[in-house]
Parts: C-alpha cells; structure tokens; sequence
C-alpha cells in the first residue's frame, strides 16, 4: 500500500473490513500500552532503543539455579527499574477496554498479544493468548498449570506446583526460552481460522508473533495495521490507521455501533 489515508477514511475502511468478517484475530503489542505509560521496547524513545536489550542468559541462569533466579528475583520486586516500575502503575487505557469492547460486541474473535502486562484481562478481554507469558502469572515447569503469582507459597525456594510438583517460575517468557507448547498451538490454530488480522501497536519485527498476520495475509485474507509509526507490515496492510491505539480502537468502536 501508499501512502497512508486520513484517519477517518482509514477507521470507516476498517469497520467495513470487520463487519465482513467471521473470525477476525488480533495482535497486539507494546504500542497498545503505552498510553498506560508503559514505554514501549523499540521505536521513538523504547527502552530498548535508549538502554539497549536485556542480557539473552534469563533462560539458562534459571535452570542452572532455580532457587538462586527466585531470591534475585524476590530482593528486586520493590523498586526495581523504570520498566517494571511503570508496570506496577499502570492501568488499562481506552485501548484496552475498546479492544475488549470489540470482543463483547462479537466482533473480534480472539487476541494474540505480546504484552505481559496483564493490562488485556483487566479490561475484559477474555479470549486471548499471550505469547510473551503475564508477569502476574507463575508457570509450572512440568505440567505447563498456570497460577496468580500472588498465591504462591515463595517460603521454600524454588516454588513448587500444588498439582504436580514441578518448579514454578514467572510466566514471562525469558530470552532463550521456548514459547510454551499449549500457546503456540493455540496462536497457530487462531492464526488458521483467521478471516482477518487487526495488527495494534507493534512494530512486527519478533517472530514468531509477527508471522500470524504474514501467514493470513498470504491466504488472501485483510490486514488492518494501527500504528502511529510505520512497521514492517506496512507495506502489506489493507488498511493503515496512522494514530495511536487508544484513539483509533475506540473510534472504531464506535462506527461498529451504527447499524
């Protein structure tokens, strides 16, 4: 595609795009919070782009020492960097509740974000994956059961499973670490009934996340991208709303109310 259009010429295309749709997929990324004032990783002024990425050696310290990654763990949950100390504030902008809205309203089917911020379920969407894990979510190890980080027993390290076990860890996927089995399974599965990709607030360059939309857009299926910045999925998107998540997700919205 050209040049992008005016933004509401572009939401009037995307409603019309959604109304056609039987099983429209979302993905969402770190755009989509930043309006909670949670800084994004890339792009103008991402914690990555200013500090640089995170050590890749997450993954091997924790299976090298479980007990060792949760005392670090638990000695820096209280005031630790500006990242997290964001996410400790942040909560759901008009974004996230109009993105929920679109799936009360029976028009999106299901979210596949890369956010770990929680911030998706607390404004009520319900069907939704989250590749990169929740940061408010502990993980076992063995049986993949998932449980509120806040219930479990941090008195014995490393925490244990009540079901199985296993040795728990946060859910957030780490760097080196594989993308649990039962996520992928579903992204994939979401990705294939797909009759429409809404791309929010990512800059599409992580993988495999960022294959969904390329996979449907290859099987002849509308790519709406919302992003105030251009993205590797420009060039392809059917549709290309060039304003911010929680002003452009809520006046679709409101279009998709009109009859």
């Amino acid at each position: 595609m050209s040049e992008p259009e005016s933004f509401d010429l572009a939401v009037r295309r995307a409603a019309q795009l959604l109304r056609r749709s039987q099983h429209a997929v979302a993905l969402t990324g770190a755009g989509l919070s930043a309006e909670s004032g949670i800084p994004t990783y890339r792009g103008t002024g991402g914690v990555w782009t200013r500090f640089g990425e995170p050590t890749i050696d997450g993954w091997d310290l924790f299976c090298q020492d479980p007990e060792a990654w949760w005392e670090h763990a638990l000695e820096h949950r209280v005031g630790g960097s500006e990242f997290s100390e964001a996410l400790d504030r942040a909560v759901p902008n008009p974004g996230h509740y109009a993105m929920a809205e679109l799936e009360h309203m029976g028009r999106l089917a299901h979210v596949i974000t890369q956010n770990i911020d929680n911030l998706q379920n607390v404004a009520g969407s319900r069907h939704i994956t989250e590749i990169h894990g929740n940061r408010a979510k502990a993980r076992c190890m063995r049986c993949g059961l998932r449980f509120p980080l806040n219930t479990i027993d941090t008195s014995i390290l490393p925490p244990v499973c009540k079901e199985c076990g296993g040795i728990l860890k946060n859910d957030v996927v780490m760097f080196g670490e594989p993308i649990p089995q039962d996520v992928l399974d579903t992204c994939y599965r979401q990705t294939y009934r797909a009759d429409l990709f809404l791309v929010v607030g990512t800059s599409a360059v992580v993988f495999p996340a960022a294959e969904f939309p390329i996979m449907a857009k290859r099987r002849g299926y509308p790519l709406i991208e919302i992003n105030p910045e251009e993205t590797s999925l420009s060039d392809i998107a059917d549709v290309i709303v060039r304003a911010p998540a929680g002003e452009a997700v809520p006046a679709l919205v409101e279009l998709l109310l009109v009859p």
